[in-house]
């Protein structure tokens, strides 16, 4: 049965033998709209290659704050738990500098209660970034603290989701779908609060088992914390990695633009915002004439949206071409 049915009031289950398969090669050589689309939902090979973009992601968090779109920039400082001196401080260090803000430090820690006299002379920021602490200790306090942030950012992202598009199924399952949504959030809470604590955690290690800090050292260090992602759902996955990996991009093209490599533009100020249509214009164009290339959340909120069509989208163009060549 589909499951886009009837277990969510949208639809009436499908025969077996309109169950979807893949796309054939054929189909997507005719079809330039669906090889566009195919191409927007990478393979596992892709996925493993996309979350590799954390590691720039959390770089530029530590080295080149201001590369980075403010709005992911303050979310990457409230869940990064770390003041801006403390940044400062280790980038000072990996950029090969004397740490110049030494006393904007110890006051810092000094308004939280923990007296600290740091060295001038330090080679690794250990504690610069987690004081008297071990780096242990400090994975497991800043684990159960990151936790406490995540909540409030996922609670809705699951919860709203099942009390709008769900609402029919709700009325009827509430303790199952609640059960979903909360075990969604914990579950989501528990991949953010580890890939931030972790990024902390293999900095430190790094940086105590070679005794340097540099650049490439803070890159290596942020490249495990992508394993989080196994945490998340499959589903789920990708989303977070096209979304980290766009950020990614722009930092980078932000970077080369600052130091020479691409030319400054004032005209592709609002790229974000026809890369936005184009992009609308395939999911719609799909949404008419390719139902069946959707996963079924995606078109159960598309459906909410503007109202299920009527039956003729059950012969998509790809179906007729399945049924005539049967």
């Amino acid at each position: 049965a589909d499951p886009r049915g009837e277990e969510w009031g949208l639809r009436p289950p499908v025969n077996s033998e309109e169950i979807i398969v893949p796309h054939s090669k054929p189909d997507l050589l005719r079809r330039p709209d669906l090889l566009i689309l195919r191409s927007l939902c990478p393979s596992e090979l892709c996925f493993s290659l996309i979350f590799h973009f954390f590691i720039y992601v959390r770089s530029a968090y530590i080295l080149k704050q201001d590369s980075l779109h403010p709005s992911y920039r303050s979310f990457l400082n409230k869940h990064g738990g770390k003041s801006q001196v403390i940044l400062q401080g280790v980038r000072d260090l990996a950029c090969g500098n004397s740490v110049a803000n030494l006393d904007a430090i110890e006051n810092h820690y000094k308004s939280n209660g923990v007296d600290i006299k740091l060295d001038p002379q330090m080679k690794v920021p250990c504690s610069i970034v987690h004081e008297n602490q071990g780096c242990g200790a400090h994975f497991i306090s800043f684990l159960i603290q990151a936790y406490k942030r995540a909540l409030p950012v996922y609670l809705p992202v699951y919860l709203v989701p099942a009390l709008i598009v769900h609402r029919q199924g709700l009325l009827k399952r509430p303790n199952i779908i609640l059960a979903k949504g909360l075990l969604g959030t914990a579950r989501s809470s528990l991949f953010l609060s580890v890939y931030c604590s972790s990024a902390w955690l293999w900095t430190c290690l790094l940086f105590r088992l070679f005794k340097r800090c540099n650049i490439p050292m803070v890159a290596l260090g942020t490249f495990p914390t992508g394993l989080a992602l196994a945490i998340e759902k499959k589903s789920r996955r990708i989303e977070i990695s096209l979304y980290c990996l766009a950020r990614a991009l722009e930092s980078f093209v932000t970077c080369m633009v600052d130091v020479g490599y691409l030319p400054r533009s004032k005209n592709l100020k609002r790229a974000d915002v026809v890369i936005f249509s184009m992009a609308t214009a395939i999911i719609m164009h799909c949404y008419a004439i390719e139902r069946d290339v959707f996963r079924s959340k995606y078109l159960n909120v598309l459906d909410w949206v503007f109202g299920v069509p009527l039956p003729p989208y059950e012969t998509t163009p790809r179906k007729n071409r399945r049924s005539d060549s049967s």
